[in-house]
Order: C-alpha cells, then structure tokens, then sequence
C-alpha cells in the first residue's frame, strides 16, 4: 500500500498563515512529481502548485507570492506553506503524488484532504 497522509488544515483568521504537510508511505522506489490541489464549496477543483523531484515549482495565479511548496526527498514529504491568506484560499487541500514502486509501475496517490478555512 501507497499512502499519503496529510495534516495541518484548520481554521485562521485573514492575513494569518498555515503550513500543510503530506507524507509518502509504503512501498516506495522514488517520487516524482508532487502538488496540492484545492477546492472550494460549489466549486470544481484547481491546481495549486506542483514540485518536481529537482524542486522546480509552478503555482496557479491567485496564489503566486503568497504560497511556497517545498519537499523534502529525506522525508518523501511536501509542503505548502500559506501565508496572507484570504477568505477565497477557503477549500478542502489536497495533495497528490506520482509514485514509483517496485516492480515498475506508477501510481497517481491523493491525500485524504484537509480543510482550511479563512475567516473571521
């Protein structure tokens, strides 16, 4: 079994910030890409942000300068820190991975996602 598992939604204030975790497990050969995905009540679920293996990152729009994901291949964990988050950062978080086991196969693992809510 492949597992992510997440941890670190809750609730903030805006303006406030949160850092959200997910860790690989099981049978694992290597990781490559890694990302969140979010989605909001009534509304279709987006891409957040991905990594690659080598740390290259790409966000979506509404969160450039305020998001940073990171990962460490160590840990086989990634990251998504959020700071100055708004009201519309509110969503169920996922994270997904594409995990390479032995033998060769890829497996295209989700989290079982965690909220975040901004509000006062």
């Amino acid at each position: 079994q492949v597992q992510l598992m997440e941890s670190g939604g809750g609730l903030v204030q805006p303006g406030g910030s949160l850092r959200l975790s997910c860790a690989a497990s099981g049978s694992i050969v290597s990781i490559n890409l890694m990302g969140w995905y979010r989605q909001a009540p009534g509304k279709q679920r987006e891409l957040v942000a991905t990594i690659t293996r080598d740390s290259i990152t790409n966000y979506v729009d509404s969160v450039k300068g305020r998001f940073i994901i990171s990962r460490d291949n160590t840990k086989k964990t990634v990251y998504l820190q959020m700071n100055s988050l708004k009201p519309e950062d509110t969503a169920v978080y996922y994270c997904n991975a594409d995990i390479l086991t032995l033998p060769v196969k890829y497996f295209d693992v989700w989290g079982q996602g965690t909220l975040v809510t901004v509000s006062s």
